[in-house]
């Protein structure tokens, strides 16, 4: 679950602004950010963000916005399995509408994407290339489903490992098993440690969108070395990389209103 709410986090911040619009459900006049590709069967730890917001709300109804609780929830996860503790402005209010348009346009990266699409939509939400290195090693926790890693596996030109390739081909044939998951890190997939870097180097990325961080001579693959080689390092970016994303279009004073249910608009 740890791997599930930083995630939400991330698809909650890149569309729109850190909103909680993917908390909202369908209704007759709008579409849920959580229907689109990125999300559908997909993200999680809904429920979590629910069940603090009525704890929150008996106590002290009104003040804290599901965007924060989100924001809050992503980082005591973060700490929970190892990883940095960082502190978390508060303050956003929750939007008023979801915007799946948007969640499907482009905004969530597309686990084929290249390093150049990868940064150019980091740099369009104010992040740099550091902070997309740092915030990829998320992926040091989670699961992926074959269909988001089949291509890389049967792609004869695809710079992977081969014995780390055969392994992954037992659970995800060719052909059927889209949905089964696999671990984006093999070797600790429940830590939130740097092996997800020493990973990259070699060539042992599950997703096309991690393995593109190294070996294609830019200037990640010495941020991925730097992360390989020092953890606190890693953890201190990640950190300052969550606060930043953190910051993405949050509405504040009158904007938007503070949900009393994180599923539905007031």
């Amino acid at each position: 679950m740890a791997a599930s709410l930083i995630r939400l986090h991330f698809h909650d911040c890149f569309v729109n602004g850190c909103d909680a619009s993917v908390m909202l459900v369908a209704t007759p006049t709008m579409e849920s950010e959580r229907d689109s590709l990125a999300n559908f069967q997909s993200a999680r730890g809904f429920e979590v963000i629910d069940q603090a917001k009525s704890a929150v709300e008996s106590v002290c109804p009104g003040v804290v916005s599901c965007a924060d609780i989100i924001a809050v929830a992503a980082r005591d996860a973060s700490e929970y399995v190892g990883g940095p503790r960082y502190d978390v402005k508060v303050g956003r209010r929750d939007s008023t509408n979801a915007f799946r348009a948007i969640a499907d346009s482009g905004d969530l990266p597309n686990f084929r994407a290249s390093l150049n699409d990868l940064s150019e939509l980091f740099l369009k939400k104010g992040l740099n290339t550091r902070d997309l290195v740092a915030l990829s090693g998320a992926h040091t926790l989670g699961q992926a489903q074959c269909l988001t890693f089949k291509g890389r596996l049967y792609d004869k030109s695809s710079d992977i490992d081969a014995g780390f390739s055969s392994t992954r081909k037992r659970r995800c044939p060719v052909d059927g098993g889209d949905t089964t998951l696999a671990p984006l890190d093999q070797v600790t997939p429940n830590s939130f440690d740097n092996n997800y870097y020493r990973n990259l180097m070699q060539k042992k990325g599950l997703l096309e969108t991690d393995q593109v961080l190294f070996g294609t001579g830019a200037s990640t693959d010495s941020i991925v070395t730097e992360y390989s080689r020092n953890p606190s390092r890693f953890a201190s970016d990640f950190g300052a990389a969550m606060i930043k994303m953190g910051d993405i279009q949050t509405l504040t004073g009158s904007d938007g209103q503070i949900r009393r249910i994180c599923s539905a608009v007031n």
